[in-house]
């Protein structure tokens, strides 16, 4: 298999990446909303808690849809997928520790540690849009830390918006492929024209 139809294949399966960003989106909004109405630490649980089932919500979410859930065994991007999994749950121990030192860098940390495991997104699904994603959040968390007025749930707050607008950016991407595909199979002379 090509690398192009492995990427094709990741960007169909999981509508470029639409469910997951959506899951993640309303799970950073709601840890924002808690954060600044609530309480600070339960704001941080959900989003660390929240965050090690985003990839199960985003299953049930392709499920009710009536798409696939996974990519085919032995696909080649399986393993790449499953890697990059890990890599924010990991991470975000990090932004956790953070908070001893200040409280309000939780979130612009969490910001960094979530845009650079978009990275390899970009190859997983051959998109470049990816890469802008990852630059948002991971300068915006550094921005915001460096400069931000120190709002706690100010990072949750863009963060949820952003990957609320990429989410339907992805879909309208993969949407005019699919559209271009079919387009393009319907002009294409059939045997014998």
């Amino acid at each position: 298999m090509e690398i192009h139809q492995a990427q094709r294949d990741v960007r169909l399966v999981y509508a470029g990446g639409f469910f997951g960003q959506l899951v993640s989106g309303v799970l950073w909004l709601t840890a924002a909303a808690v954060g600044m109405f609530s309480s600070t630490t339960a704001a941080i649980a959900i989003l660390l808690l929240g965050g090690i089932l985003i990839f199960p919500l985003t299953t049930v979410c392709l499920r009710l849809a009536g798409r696939p859930t996974s990519l085919p065994a032995g696909h080649p991007m399986a393993g790449l997928a499953t890697q990059i999994a890990f890599t924010v749950p990991l991470g975000l121990l990090v932004a956790l520790a953070v908070t001893g030192y200040r409280l309000e860098w939780f979130f612009p940390a969490a910001m960094v540690i979530v845009g650079a495991h978009y990275l390899p997104f970009v190859f997983l699904y051959g998109m470049r849009l990816y890469a802008a994603l990852a630059a948002i959040l991971a300068l915006g968390g550094v921005g915001l830390a460096l400069w931000g007025p120190g709002w706690f749930s100010l990072g949750g707050w863009v963060t949820g918006l952003v990957l609320m607008t990429f989410a339907f950016l992805l879909r309208a991407t993969v949407g005019t492929e699919l559209a271009t595909s079919a387009e393009a199979a319907r002009d294409r002379p059939g045997p014998g024209q």
